[in-house]
């Protein structure tokens, strides 16, 4: 298998939405300076003997000309969308949309299913948790569920492959039901001949969440409870394998890997 680590941009958002209560008042500073900064934004290529893999498909080109509704814009500034979309960051690998397989989408918030519109009409088989896709419907078309659902990137004619259990996607790739983050959230165990990797994803923002247990803010987390058991159930694994664990969103961990899976 062959690897490539796609770049899609920055978001900049507040650090206390990744890191929970990482800037607050006290007593003696009641006014404490927030913390502002960039989350990296990927997605993964896999050359796989048996298929290409593209593992989520981001944002969608025009989150900031009104495709995002401009409060979760306001809050998540994906302010490089239109120049790092999908077709560019795969034609710097040697990639294009057409070369891609099969498609699993770890969850369907709007930073990792706006791309799902180049795969709408065609068979490429997209995978989705159950418990997402439903409760992705629910978010987008009710009052219920979560906010950084929008039907525009998933309600479309795709080749849904629901996953209701964890199960091998293609040999050496078995997919992780780690819900927390959202219900239905899929990670990856991928068993590569230099080093076995974990795709957490966004289970772990950064990586103070996963290696500290610092939780990330309320507004990230749809159960708190099962959060903490996905990421005992990546620590386990880690631990036996000595796996990479890919976070979700960490700029510096995204720096040092790129080019280099």
């Amino acid at each position: 298998m062959e690897f490539h680590l796609l770049d899609r941009g920055r978001i900049h958002a507040d650090l206390n939405f990744a890191l929970d209560a990482e800037v607050a008042a006290v007593y003696s500073d009641q006014s404490p300076a927030l913390q502002y900064g960039e989350f990296a934004v990927w997605n993964l290529l896999i050359d796989h003997p048996d298929a290409t893999v593209l593992w989520d498909t981001g944002s969608h080109p025009e989150a900031a000309d009104g495709h995002w509704p401009a409060p979760l814009y306001e809050a998540f500034a994906h302010v490089d969308a239109a120049e790092r979309d999908l077709e560019t960051a795969l034609g710097e690998v040697g990639y294009d949309i057409g070369d891609v397989d099969v498609v699993v989408q770890s969850h369907l918030h709007l930073d990792h299913a706006g791309g799902l519109y180049h795969f709408e009409g065609t068979d490429v088989p997209v995978y989705v948790h159950r418990r997402e896709l439903e409760h992705a419907y629910l978010s987008a078309k009710t009052a219920g569920g979560g906010d950084a659902y929008l039907a525009a990137d998933f309600d479309r004619d795709l080749n849904w492959q629901l996953v209701s259990d964890e199960r091998q996607l293609l040999p050496g790739i078995d997919l992780l039901h780690l819900p927390g983050h959202t219900p239905g959230l899929l990670g990856a165990e991928i068993d590569r001949e230099e080093k076995r990797l974990l795709i957490a994803g966004d289970e772990a923002f950064l990586a103070e969440n996963y290696e500290e247990g610092r939780s990330m803010g309320s507004s990230l987390v749809y159960d708190s409870r099962a959060w903490e058991r996905s990421r005992r159930k990546l620590k386990e694994r880690e631990r036996r394998t000595d796996a990479t664990v890919l976070y979700g969103h960490d700029p510096e961990q995204f720096e040092r890997l790129h080019g280099q899976l």
